[in-house]
């Protein structure tokens, strides 16, 4: 019988995960549990995902504010920090912000606008028309920036962000001066020494501040990439890709992934015979039609993944064949000549008109995506994520 049905997500279910659990047994112990309670078979390039919290949840990859505090002392001394760019989330940097202020004398905290790098708006474009403000040449203090604009609140958190990061920094007794723009080199007419809160931009950001008078300049994967008093920390992204654990810690971006996918894969292929491709998972990169935000809050989607993850899709468009290559036939005699088609398909296909449309992101980005989508971000408990049939095709 011929089948109907192609790729299939289960979201599976798991313990809470503590420090010092053993992962990789926990993965693949659900994943058995689960093919056996649901009836389903294992097979070669199945993928299994396991979010990255759980990862750092097992690892005790932790900090808290005051070895936050700690590190950023010892990289600004008594310097006034330029704190520029951050994103606009309590989850993603308010635990982050109180930290830096514990560890500063004085801050001047410049935001971009009309939102931030995600696109977490302050305000719209529509006021900015309104009121004749270029995001990319005009700099507004706090007043201004009031006088023009008012008191807004975030769609949908329903914060004031700029009310709500100044009172985390004055919470501390440290002075605050807030500015807006998108400019790095702004920043320099305040402070040379420089903290720059943008996760994909951030290489950039740095080169302009170096080459235009910045002394002490440093990004938030510089803050704990070593570890502060026994503190956890990550050695690629240091604060990137933390998350707010309690009002005094953070969970970081889980480290040295590598050798957990590839042991999941080792062990799944001794239990099953099957060659199982495994990746680790953080935010899904697509973005909200509504409220505007790119979800990838994160530094990467997948920071480890199996050997068969890596690459692209080398796929065609199925409607363009069948409207243009074979526009002649109908029923069998297209299912067939398209199946033909796919099956002799050019090894790259990039440039190609019959691959126009499809997605040539890379393969960890959209699996990654499908499975943050799947697990979501609260109660679901399915911090494991099975995939069956992703690269299957129409021939198959």
């Amino acid at each position: 019988m011929e089948r109907v049905v192609g790729t299939v997500v289960r979201g599976l279910r798991g313990p809470i995960i503590n420090q010092g659990d053993n992962i990789e047994e926990i993965v693949v112990d659900s994943v058995l549990q689960a093919s056996k309670q649901e009836g389903f078979s294992i097979q070669d390039q199945d993928i299994v995902a396991l979010t990255e919290s759980i990862v750092a949840r097992a690892q005790g990859n932790y900090a808290t504010i005051d070895h936050i505090a700690q590190d950023v002392g010892l990289k600004f001394g008594d310097d006034t920090i330029g704190v520029i760019f951050p994103i606009l989330s309590r989850n993603r940097f308010s635990n982050c912000l109180r930290g830096i202020a514990k560890g500063a004398k004085k801050i001047v905290l410049m935001l971009s606008y009309p939102s931030d790098e995600v696109g977490n708006h302050l305000v719209s474009i529509d006021m900015l028309d309104e009121k004749g403000v270029n995001p990319w040449a005009d700099v507004l203090t706090e007043n201004q920036f009031r006088d023009y604009f008012g008191y807004l609140k975030h769609t949908f958190t329903g914060v004031d962000y700029i009310e709500y990061y100044k009172s985390l920094i004055e919470e501390y007794g440290i002075e605050c001066e807030v500015i807006f723009s998108n400019n790095a080199k702004t920043i320099l007419d305040y402070t040379k020494s420089v903290l720059t809160c943008d996760i994909h931009t951030r290489f950039r950001t740095k080169k302009i501040l170096n080459e235009n008078g910045g002394e002490k300049v440093y990004s938030l994967d510089d803050i704990l990439a070593t570890s502060i008093d026994g503190s956890g920390y990550n050695e690629e992204y240091g604060l990137l890709g933390s998350n707010k654990s309690t009002e005094e810690k953070v969970k970081l971006f889980p480290r040295n992934c590598q050798p957990i996918v590839d042991n999941i894969q080792t062990i799944l292929k001794e239990k099953t015979g099957k060659n199982v491709e495994v990746m680790v998972y953080g935010d899904g990169a697509f973005k909200d039609p509504i409220g505007k935000i790119w979800e990838l809050a994160d530094p990467v989607v997948s920071p480890a993944y199996t050997a068969g993850l890596d690459g692209r899709p080398n796929e065609v468009k199925l409607k363009y064949l069948a409207d243009n290559n074979f526009a002649d036939l109908k029923g069998e005699e297209l299912q067939n000549a398209i199946s033909e088609y796919i099956k002799n398909k050019e090894v790259d296909l990039v440039g190609a008109m019959e691959a126009q449309g499809t997605t040539p992101r890379k393969l960890t980005d959209l699996i990654g995506s499908l499975a943050d989508l799947t697990s979501g971000s609260g109660d679901k408990g399915t911090p494991f994520v099975f995939i069956q049939g992703y690269f299957d095709n129409y021939t198959k």
